[in-house]
Parts: structure tokens; sequence; C-alpha cells
């Protein structure tokens, strides 16, 4: 007897298998003979492991137009307004629009979120506000919580004090901006210093890393140095990287083994990305996406992350991870059938392993958390972006979504034939 059963869906490798489901974990996958509580036909539809983001910053998320408009669209301006806002935005406002967000993440089968917090203000109200938020969306969606110096670690007077206290607080990751910092030695030395502290402490550690068109920000060199230096690997993560976008190409032939290396992840958030980098040109006009498919030739795990939704940076968003693929894909040239079908992997079991979530998957004795699409395949999932038919977290089903495609009724046919666009 199981609690649930999804039946007859498509996996993400092309199998069509059902998934039992007991408690909060998955029992069984493939042909299953036995009653359920509840059951969920997903014949015809792609069943997957949930949507995973790996980078955002929910301390400022749906605050658009607060304290104003970014006119000019570029990183230090929606800085800026970020600097005004957390000093005016209450605890409890925080943790209502994070906890929307989270809502709407759900629905769209998002169901872990890693997102950095900013600790440069002494009061620290995001770090309070986000782990209230994180305490209480725990039952349905895991939060990770970074510690992250958006002035600077150094910069800033009490940028270290207010990230040990962060994680003394219970923030769960290191965080860092070395290209923030205010010279080149300053960001290397926040590097050594912030590398330390998560070795120390036993923490993972996600780093703004080169977040700049500037060819001569390098510090992902020292950021590959230090996670090798202190065994981090896999636990270490550079987010963004842009500067890679514009650096010369017999630098970047020295620089992704010493990357590979380190066996650090990278995490590009191309939403973002494209829309910051490249103000200050004119034509031809950068777009500041990192190396990605070099990155991923090199055997580095390479996430995507969507960083911003209505926020002082980004006027848009949608909380859908594939939409955050789908531009990926566009952007990164990744157009071969393999390579659509890894940026579908790139938002689910990518992105759930930069985060330590490997019990995020479909396999007998993993969580059970899985969506189901109204999508045949990974790569017409990317295509459409389909409904969620149906998410479910830990076991319970947390969001259902009607059919909404089109039916026939043909001569010959069965009713329920269904047309995809």
């Amino acid at each position: 007897m199981f609690d649930l059963i999804v039946k007859g869906g498509t996996l993400p490798d092309g199998r069509v298998a059902d998934i039992g489901i007991r408690g909060d974990r998955i029992v069984e996958v493939g042909r299953i003979d036995a009653q359920a509580g509840f059951e969920i036909d997903a014949t015809g539809d792609l069943v997957c492991p949930p949507f995973v983001d790996p980078h955002f910053h929910m301390d400022a998320v749906l605050s658009y137009g607060l304290p104003r408009v970014n006119a000019s669209g570029t990183l230090l301006e929606g800085i800026s307004l970020w600097g005004e806002l957390r000093e005016i935005a209450t605890v409890e406002e925080m943790v209502a629009r994070a906890l929307r967000y989270c809502d709407w993440a759900v629905s769209r089968g998002l169901l872990a979120i890693r997102t950095h917090v900013d600790t440069t203000p002494d009061h620290l109200r995001g770090v309070e506000a986000m782990l209230e938020v994180k305490r209480q969306v725990a039952p349905y969606l895991d939060l990770q919580l970074v510690a992250f110096p958006q002035d600077g670690l150094y910069r800033s007077p009490t940028g270290r004090q207010n990230v040990l206290r962060a994680l003394d607080m219970g923030v769960d990751v290191v965080g860092g901006i070395p290209h923030f910092e205010r010279t080149m030695d300053e960001g290397a030395e926040s590097l050594r210093d912030l590398g330390r502290i998560a070795a120390e402490r036993g923490l993972m550690w996600d780093v703004h890393c080169d977040e700049t068109d500037d060819p001569m920000s390098r510090h992902v060199e020292t950021l590959a140095r230090e996670v090798t230096r202190h065994g981090l690997g896999g636990r270490a993560a550079g987010s963004h990287l842009t500067s890679m976008h514009s650096m010369d190409n017999y630098y970047v032939s020295k620089l992704i083994p010493l990357i590979a290396e380190s066996g650090m992840c990278a995490i590009p958030n191309p939403l973002i990305n494209i829309t910051l980098q490249g103000r200050h040109d004119t034509y031809p006009k950068r777009r500041g996406l990192t190396r990605v498919k070099e990155l991923q030739a090199a055997g580095v795990t390479v996430g995507w992350g969507q960083d911003c939704v209505l926020d002082p940076w980004y006027s848009l968003g949608t909380a859908d991870m594939l939409d955050v693929a789908f531009m990926g894909l566009h952007v990164a040239q990744m157009t071969h059938p393999a390579e659509m079908a890894r940026c579908f992997d790139m938002v689910t079991t990518e992105n759930a392993r930069i985060m330590g979530l490997d019990q995020l998957c479909l396999r007998p004795g993993a969580l059970a958390s899985l969506v189901v699409l109204d999508a045949g395949n990974p790569v017409e999932a990317l295509r459409l972006r389909p409904d969620r038919l149906a998410v479910i977290s830990k076991g319970r089903i947390v969001a259902r979504q009607a059919r909404n495609d089109a039916r026939l009724t043909l001569p010959g046919r069965p009713a329920a034939v269904r047309r995809r666009h």
C-alpha cells in the first residue's frame, strides 16, 4: 500500500515508469501494481525532479519600483537603490514579500532555493527576516541562506563582523564579493579570509565573483586556488563569473583547468547577466554570460540561476526555472539535442548537486519531491515552459493545475488526443 502513486509518467531519461511514494520518500520506481491512497495519472506527461535555484536574492524580491525604478538598468544603480531600500524595509515587509515569492515558486515546481542575504547593515534585519522565512517554508521548500557582504567584506567597516554574526545566527553558506572591494589586492585577501572561514566552520562557500565586464577582474583565479587549498571542492561555487566572457582566450585556457582542478561549481545567471552586463558598450555589445560550454567540457558542474525577480536589478521574472534555462540555452548557443537536455538538467539535478541536495532525484529512497509537466520530454518542456500539472514536495501534493492544452476528437481517433504546439 502506497500513500501516493504517480502512474505512467515519462522520466527525463525517456523511461516510462510509475513512482510509488510512502511518507516523504520514493519507495519504488517501475511498473507498480498496487493500491494507493491517491493516484495521479501522468500518462504522456514528463515527470521530473523538482526545479532548483542555486542563486537568488530573496530579501529584495518583489520590491520593483522601491524606492524608485532603476533608470539606467545598471548593476551599480541597482546596488545603490537596494542600499536605500534595506534601510527602510522592515522585517515584516521582507518576510511577506519572500513568502509570496515562495508560494509562486512552489506553484512552478521550484522546491529548493539558495538565496544571498545582505549582511552589510548592522541591524541585520534581512538576516532576521530570511531566517523566519526559512522556518515557515521548511515543510515544503528547502531554503539555503548565504551570508552576503553586498558592500564588500572590507569596504564596509563592519562587513567582516556582520558576516560572522549572520553565520552565528544560523545562516548556512559563506558568501563574498571580491570585485567590490576597494582594490584587487583587498579582493584577493577577502577570498583568502572567507575561504578560511568556510573551511573552519565546515560550511559551503558561494561567491559573487567577477560580476563585471572588466577582463582584468580575475578573482576567480584566487577563488579556485583557495578552494583547492582548503579542499572545499564541490562545496564551493563561483556565481556570475561574467568577466570570463571578456577575458583573453590564452588566459582562459589556463584558468579553466584551475577551476576544474579545484572541483568548484559555477553558477551563471543568464536572465540577469545579459541584462546588466555590456551597459557601457556601444557595438559590438557584450552579453556577459560566462563560458558555459567550455567549463562543462572541462568537467566543471555548471547550473543556471534565477538571481532576481521584480527587484532593483530586474524588472521582470516569473519564478520559473524553465524560463532561466530557455534563455541560457539561447545565449550559450546550446542547441544540440544533448545540450538542450543538459540545460534541463542544469535547473534540476545539476543545481541540486550544487546545493548539496542529492536527495532531489527520482530513485527509491530519495525524497518524494517531483513535478508533473504537461510536456513529453525535457526539450519540449524547455520549448513550451508548460503547465505544472502537479507538484509534490516531501510526499505531499502542494500544487495542482488542470490541463490547459487542446483536446481533439477526430474521426477514427480517441477523444483524448493531445495537441502540443
